[in-house]
């Protein structure tokens, strides 16, 4: 042990010395180099993907050949030469044979934690509606006597180019007369068959839900239908949930689901009806050892009124994030800080109110004396700029620029508004939801609707921001076609919606390496260089070279997280 030691201090004596007969700074420069290069040769390589299109996202966007990986983490970059230097007996030696590959790609609003309570049947990118039925049929086929078919959102009928209609009471019973059927579309409506109905309990003298409508036929009976988004909360809250046990398992499952679409990491905005039961699953696979993507969540607490605004209050002063890892994390507090002071994707009637604003005032108050990062929903105009207005005044007394705070959403952001965010330090988080309700959305906000959200506007103003999708009830989970939305506007049946589109490494760089600055992981997400995570994706098609409408066609036919393949096709 002691000779070995005094081998390796002889060593790094002899090129301390070397660097010190460096005499110009160009020479020093080559000394360093000489230095980084020495350290990365007596590091053996696990694997060494070679033979590729590796698209490190990194700040100068360098496309190399190889890379390497040791442990968890990425070795080196480069040419095949040189990464193929660095193998031993030991290494496992991959041939990309002309394959793209790049970062694992980052969500920066999902609310994915919630997904498990389901094992659901998801319509995400089905274009007919005749499909969307067979695969009802195959679901309830498959389930067990005690099983529910259920959809939370992701889809919607105009997404449909055969039939775009939703679904009625009397097909969804000529599919099961004894498995409940639930499709939630987006936070619309929900449908259900006969025996849903029955074990929900509901009937022709139950009462509307707020913010909800129990449809009935002409004759008074039950449609099927659920109206209003009060009226899918209703329902969702109303589903039965798994056992721990079960729930742990749907968490596997998800998850396996997400490395199958490519996403490694996220930021989850939490979300109706969420609890300790939901984070202890993802938890509990995290003390295993088995989570195979990474989750990074903020406290959600959707208060009111003022009365509940004074119990989150006295929950914010306790609030301490940063206490997980690399793979489960609370990083601060969001997404809804006032319900009566949220806006609405669909509709656009809403009016600032100074006695809801005084709630929002206590709460960012209360968050940024803690020092807590936040994240707000704000989607109009008027909205961001009374949330810039609290803001602001805060700022004065409570410096927030440096805290990480970001907007969620801003469809409807100004010029002026992003130079009054920048001076706050805040950043933008950009999402994809006109996917499957862009024709929903021209129907409420006209010719507005063309630039929301705004990606180039914002794109070419410098503030920092990322691509991310608000997955999954209101639109799909694929980062593919949040890619190909932000760089052609098409909606999941093709027709053109959003006319600022950014370009396709924009919407990279946006979905990965700017999206890692939202979950604090810059410093180990979001490119392909060494020191940082093996997140990678290697992809079926090279990203940067297919036709753009064929950018919601890509998919990794292998996904690593932390140096361990955790997909391949």
């Amino acid at each position: 042990m002691m000779g070995t030691s005094m081998k390796l201090l002889n060593r790094f004596h002899d090129e301390y010395l070397h660097f010190f007969q460096c005499k110009t700074i160009k020479t020093i420069s080559i000394c360093l180099l000489f230095f980084a290069n020495s350290a990365i040769a007596q590091t053996a390589a696990d694997f060494i993907l070679y033979n590729g299109k590796v698209i490190t996202v990194d700040q100068q966007f360098r496309v190399v050949q190889a890379i390497a990986i040791t442990g968890d983490k990425i070795l080196a970059t480069g040419t095949n030469q040189e990464m193929l230097r660095l193998k031993t007996k030991a290494t496992e030696l991959i041939d990309l044979k002309g394959k793209t590959v790049i970062p694992g790609l980052i969500d920066n609003h999902a609310h994915f934690i919630r997904s498990p309570e389901h094992m659901e049947l998801r319509l995400d990118g089905v274009l007919y509606r005749k499909q969307a039925i067979q695969m009802i049929q195959e679901a309830v086929a498959k389930a067990k006597s005690n099983d529910w078919v259920i959809t939370i959102g992701g889809w919607s009928k105009t997404q449909f180019l055969d039939d775009p209609r939703g679904f009625d009471l009397a097909e969804l019973d000529q599919i099961s007369k004894n498995i409940p059927i639930v499709i939630q579309e987006v936070y619309l409506r929900t449908y259900l068959n006969s025996v849903a109905i029955e074990k929900l309990n509901l009937n022709e003298n139950t009462p509307d839900p707020r913010g909800g409508k129990i449809l009935k036929t002409s004759t008074g009976k039950l449609s099927g239908i659920v109206e209003g988004a009060g009226g899918v909360a209703f329902i969702a809250e109303k589903l039965p949930l798994p056992n721990p046990q079960e729930w742990q398992e749907n968490v596997k499952q998800y998850t396996k689901y997400l490395n199958r679409l490519g996403i490694t990491s996220w930021y989850d905005a939490g979300g109706r009806g969420l609890d300790e039961r939901h984070y202890q699953a993802y938890q509990a696979l995290v003390d295993q050892g088995k989570l195979t993507v990474r989750a990074f969540y903020t406290t959600m607490r959707s208060p009111s009124t003022p009365q509940d605004v004074d119990k989150t209050l006295l929950e914010v002063t306790t609030q301490k994030p940063f206490q997980g890892n690399d793979f489960f994390d609370n990083i601060g507090w969001g997404e809804s800080l006032y319900g009566p002071a949220s806006t609405t994707l669909l509709k656009n009637d809403y009016k600032v109110q100074q006695q809801h604003m005084e709630q929002v005032r206590r709460m960012i108050r209360a968050i940024a004396t803690r020092g807590l990062a936040l994240n707000a929903h704000v989607e109009m105009e008027n909205a961001i700029d009374a949330y810039l207005d609290e803001y602001e005044a805060l700022h004065k007394e409570i410096p927030i620029k440096g805290l990480r705070w970001s907007f969620s959403h801003v469809d409807q952001i100004t010029p002026q508004q992003i130079q009054r965010m920048k001076k706050l330090g805040i950043a933008v988080g950009l999402h994809t939801r006109p996917i499957i309700q862009g024709e929903l959305m021209q129907d409420v906000h006209n010719e507005h609707s063309k630039t929301m959200p705004p990606f180039r506007l914002v794109q070419d103003s410098g503030i920092t921001w990322g691509l991310g999708s608000d997955a999954t009830a209101v639109t799909t989970a694929n980062p593919f076609f949040n890619l190909d939305f932000a760089v052609t506007g098409r909606m999941v049946n093709g027709k053109k919606i959003n006319y600022q589109s950014v370009t396709r490494e924009e919407a990279l760089i946006a979905h990965t390496r700017n999206n890692a600055q939202f979950l604090f992981q810059e410093n180990n997400l979001g490119s392909l260089q060494p020191g940082k995570y093996a997140d990678l994706l290697i992809l079926n098609k090279d990203y940067l070279t297919v036709p753009l409408k064929e950018i919601r066609n890509l998919y990794p036919i292998a996904t690593m997280v932390a140096g361990k393949f955790v997909f391949k096709q």
